[in-house]
């Protein structure tokens, strides 16, 4: 438990009142709408199918020309917990266990229809599916990248760390955790959690003051992407009352998930003509579940996330791009502009700004450890951590949406290539890889 306070009123028991983070702060998230409690689908239909060009060959047969403009809406691979509900603080008047020892069926003060919430009886931190067929409206996509043979890259295999015992007593910070790309696939991610020690059988925070970073895109593909952001926000506030935290980036696929509930149908500069996000959104594996359980609570959620930031000699970013210098000299800088456009609402700069986090493979050709350089000059750290490419890509591999074939790709760790100056995160989840949570720095 977060030492706190104990403040006396008149005729009023003791409060423990505990310190929190603005950042960290949670409304009634918890309150996810389950199975047979959605929102009626939007009304919405796409205006006809959209195909922005990416980087690949044959990109003017997306759009029945032979131009091939500025990369767009890239046509990424595809392939196919318990919620703990926050105690209002208003209403607690007897000092609070400590996270994570709580029991299944403690009964926490509620507001609102008890149907409506996934408590921490239903057994599965987080899926609002447990044991059951995927729901209707999750529309596996198909991977149209090509592959790319390479031989220079190096995959480090990463033995996972003893899980930590009790929280530790030191002042200092805690061991530092990345997490690549999940696009939905909520049961991998509990799982790699847990196997890091991160988190405990029911699902809570049990690292103590670690520090844990998520790299972005945490829905489309797969079958549970609100799922997924509910148990980062869930873990972002129990880390914090434990000492750690639990932070998250901006990925593009947020950037597409926030215009395409902004935005919907409505036409945007494309530089390849007329393109809109919810045609963009579909096209790169948005799922139907997804859309009718969003609120806004994520999207005010998703809407305030960096883009980039260093920790211990780490420089943390979502994409491989160097385009994160076109938005400010500064780690600062880059965060500010990205909020500010976001916050304008405008959807033509939503949409570049998406376009250009789209980009991906600055860094795996020849000139590519000069770019990290670059990257690295500008906005300070000795090493790049990046998420959006898999890197069974990079690795010339292909994965099947069900990986029946024992064809599928192999993923022991993350990638270490560009002279030993980059790390991608993205083990290829959505193609029957790995999805990875590692302990940085390195270590073999």
């Amino acid at each position: 438990m977060v030492e706190g306070s104990m403040t006396q009123g008149a005729g009023q028991e003791p409060v423990v009142r505990t310190a929190t983070l603005r950042d960290f702060r949670v409304p009634p998230y918890a309150r996810v709408p389950v199975q047979g409690h959605t929102t009626e689908p939007p009304t919405g239909t796409p205006g006809g199918a959209f195909a922005e060009p990416g980087t690949f060959p044959d990109q003017g047969a997306l759009h029945g020309t032979g131009v091939s403009p500025e990369p767009v809406a890239l046509l990424e691979p595809d392939a196919p917990v318990a919620h703990r509900v926050p105690v209002d603080p208003r209403a607690v008047h007897e000092p609070v266990a400590p996270v994570g020892s709580l029991a299944p069926t403690l009964q926490l003060p509620l507001a609102g229809d008890m149907s409506s919430i996934v408590a921490v009886a239903t057994g599965h931190p987080g899926n609002a599916f447990p044991d059951e067929a995927l729901p209707d409206g999750y529309t596996p996509t198909e991977r149209d990248l090509p592959v790319i043979n390479r031989g220079d890259t190096v995959q480090v295999r990463v033995d996972p760390e003893p899980a930590p015992g009790a929280a530790p007593t030191t002042d200092g910070p805690g061991p530092l955790y990345v997490v690549g790309d999940v696009h939905g696939y909520l049961d991998e991610l509990v799982a790699a959690l847990r196997a890091q020690g991160l988190i405990d059988e029911n699902g809570a925070w049990s690292a103590g003051n670690a520090r844990l970073w998520f790299l972005g895109d945490f829905t489309d593909r797969g079958p549970d992407g609100i799922g997924v952001i509910d148990l980062v926000m869930r873990l972002s506030a129990e880390a914090a009352a434990a000492g750690g935290y639990c932070k998250a980036l901006m990925g593009n696929h947020e950037l597409l998930l926030i215009g395409a509930k902004r935005f919907g149908d409505t036409p945007v500069n494309s530089g390849a003509g007329t393109a809109t996000f919810q045609a963009a959104w579909l096209l790169n594996g948005g799922q139907k579940v997804d859309m009718d359980r969003l609120q806004d609570v994520h999207l005010q959620w998703m809407s305030r996330l960096d883009a980039v930031v260093e920790e211990d000699g780490h420089l943390l970013m979502h994409s491989d791009t160097t385009a994160y210098l076109e938005y400010g000299s500064t780690i600062e800088d880059v965060n500010e502009t990205v909020h500010e456009i976001i916050n304008r609402n405008d959807a033509d700069e939503v949409w570049d700004l998406f376009r250009k986090f789209t980009k991906r493979f600055a860094f795996r050709d020849e000139g590519g450890p000069q770019a990290v350089q670059e990257l690295l000059g500008t906005y300070g750290g000795r090493r790049i951590v990046h998420g959006h490419s898999p890197i069974p890509y990079l690795l010339g591999q292909v994965g099947t949406e069900d990986g029946e074939d024992g064809s599928g790709p192999v993923v022991d760790g993350p990638h270490v290539y560009a002279d030993g100056l980059a790390i991608a995160m993205d083990g290829g989840v959505t193609m029957a890889g790995k999805l990875l949570v590692v302990q940085l720095p390195l270590h073999g």
